[in-house]
């Protein structure tokens, strides 16, 4: 379903992204997992269409994140680290937009709208203008907005960042319900723990580079670290053991 071909992305000397190759299936949840300044939200923003690769190519669903943006948009839904809404927009408005943005009458979106903002707990708040919403109303809203058009992929930056213990199991729930129903999840944290009880496979980045991929299991099967996927990550990214342990890693994992 999401398909990386030497993907990268270089600003002059540096490499924010360098040759990242990468599948993922239809229907699996799957955490990219680095460290803050990895190359994650780049990456992502790549998949969006909103930066143009340096060289390689991301493909979702057979289309081309670039070249093919439209298409791409019409399939999947996107969580941003830092969700921004028009502050005198109320919820409801919010994404009754979006939903008419994707195509969808008037009627239709009124009824999408309503039963998502149900879905999340926001429909007391629906009449609420945005900026009075807390952080983890305002991630459950750009949620219900990612949703509102029943996306085949959902591509999420952060997705608990900031949110209270009960908010982000909220979330996670949602997310498992998504891949039951067959939705593919492509979700960027830093969150081991997040990533460990709900990813089928995860992938690490490290100075733009992925230096493993695979089950925890595997991944942890393919050092020489014994213990939690959080040991295994911390040992790939300190830069004084990383240079040394990726190329083995990415064959065994492989």
């Amino acid at each position: 379903m999401i398909d990386f071909n030497g993907l990268s992305k270089q600003y002059g000397g540096f490499h924010a992204v360098d040759r990242l190759n990468l599948r993922v299936a239809p229907g699996e949840l799957f955490g990219f997992l680095g460290p803050n300044g990895a190359g994650k939200t780049t990456t992502i923003r790549m998949m969006m269409g909103l930066l143009v690769p340096t060289h390689g190519s991301v493909r979702i669903d057979g289309y081309d994140c670039h070249a093919d943006g439209v298409e791409v948009k019409r399939r999947i839904g996107y969580l941003p680290d830092n969700p921004i809404f028009y502050d005198y927009l109320r919820g409801h408005e919010i994404l009754q937009f979006v939903a008419q943005m994707h195509g969808f009458s008037r009627s239709q979106a009124r009824t999408r709208s309503e039963r998502l903002l149900a879905e999340f707990g926001l429909d007391e708040a629906g009449d609420e203008f945005a900026v009075n919403y807390s952080m983890g109303m305002k991630k459950k809203l750009a949620l219900a907005c990612a949703l509102i058009h029943q996306p085949r992929v959902l591509i999420l930056d952060e997705p608990i960042n900031g949110l209270d213990p009960r908010a982000a199991r909220e979330v996670n729930e949602r997310l498992l319900q998504c891949v039951a129903q067959g939705v593919t999840v492509f979700v960027s944290t830093h969150l081991l723990d997040m990533a460990e009880r709900l990813c089928s496979r995860v992938g690490i980045i490290h100075h733009g580079k992925l230096v493993a991929t695979g089950t925890p299991d595997e991944i942890r099967a393919s050092t020489a670290t014994n213990g939690s996927l959080e040991d295994v990550f911390l040992s790939l990214t300190n830069d004084a053991s990383a240079a040394d342990t990726t190329d083995s890693t990415l064959a065994n994992a492989s």
